[in-house]
């Protein structure tokens, strides 16, 4: 079987990268050709990996790819995935997030059109929610253009499935992190700060609003979903989730106390950190899923904080050691 995944340096694209290659796949990555472009989450797995230079922007370099590639199964996960940032670059968003996604279903319609496609969808399209929990059939109210832009993506995938008869799925999912996650998202913000002011380092935690909620699991979990839904026969769309919620403060709580820390005593509430138009409350509900692919969730909310502020001590101790050599 041979799979491309757009994305692939991200944190899901090298989680999924990892599974398939233990799947015996042979996998391409696109990447982007950037100066800024960083190997470091799939620098274990890459030379075993193909990969190739292409763009979401640019439709013909989509097409090059998959030509030389002939890939089984597609996994669409490039996008500008961070949510601040979309305010800042909207219109950027929209083309990487929204109209990248057609370029990139286009081409395959064009040149691979047997190949089974996955639309990277994220639980940000409910936004202010109409309903808790959130299942494949709660109304979309995003609240960025980041969940408008990938409202988008989602429902151009639906529209190619059944328009053009493609195997076309979405897999709405919740928020899912790791040691991987980037430095911008709050989980690793926490994470990362934690493991600074028990080092010694940092004594202040800036943070915006800790009332949210969200439902948050292990990337390593889900992407396990995405491939089950391209071994399905039929394509459908899945919510992926834990169906647990926790607060930001709930989150400070338990990476401040993994390092016997109290998190009242650091964190700082910062208006700058204030989204313009918040989403209060994400839940989703997988039962779907659960029921139709046997797919559940391995590493619970508490497992997932340790392992981050693990693996975040463990960078963070290596940065003090090489910085005093």
């Amino acid at each position: 079987m041979r799979a491309l995944i757009t994305g692939i340096t991200g944190q899901d694209g090298s989680y999924l990268a990892e599974l398939l290659l233990e799947k015996k796949y042979e996998v391409y990555g696109m990447v982007r050709r950037s100066s800024t472009e960083t190997f470091d989450r799939i620098a274990h797995i890459k030379d075993q990996i193909q990969l190739r230079q292409a763009d979401l922007l640019d439709e013909l370099s989509l097409m090059e790819l998959m030509e030389e590639a002939r890939p089984d199964e597609i996994y669409n996960l490039a996008a500008m995935s961070f949510v601040p940032t979309s305010w800042v670059q909207p219109i950027l968003t929209g083309e990487f997030t929204a109209i990248g996604v057609v370029r990139v279903m286009e081409a395959m319609r064009r040149v691979c059109p047997k190949a089974k496609f996955y639309q990277a969808s994220s639980s940000e399209m409910f936004g202010k929610v109409r309903e808790v929990p959130q299942t494949e059939l709660t109304p979309f109210y995003p609240r960025s253009p980041y969940g408008v832009s990938k409202v988008f993506g989602h429902y151009i995938t639906v529209n190619y499935r059944e328009s053009y008869d493609l195997f076309a799925v979405s897999g709405i999912l919740f928020n899912h992190e790791s040691p991987r996650r980037g430095m911008e998202f709050v989980t690793r913000k926490v994470t990362d700060g934690a493991a600074r002011i028990k080092l010694g380092l940092e004594k202040k935690l800036r943070m915006g609003n800790l009332d949210s909620e969200r439902d948050w699991g292990f990337a390593g979990d889900y992407v396990e979903a995405m491939w089950m839904m391209l071994q399905e026969k039929k394509p459908d769309d899945y919510v992926i989730a834990t169906g647990v919620a926790h607060s930001v403060r709930e989150l400070c709580e338990a990476a401040f106390d993994h390092v016997g820390l109290n998190w009242k005593k650091h964190v700082v509430i910062d208006k700058q950190f204030i989204r313009p138009a918040e989403v209060a409350h994400l839940l989703g509900d997988s039962r779907k899923a659960r029921k139709k692919l046997g797919w559940k969730p391995k590493v619970d909310f508490r497992g997932l904080v340790n392992m981050m502020v693990d693996a975040d001590l463990e960078r963070v101790e290596r940065e003090i050691a090489d910085s005093q050599r």
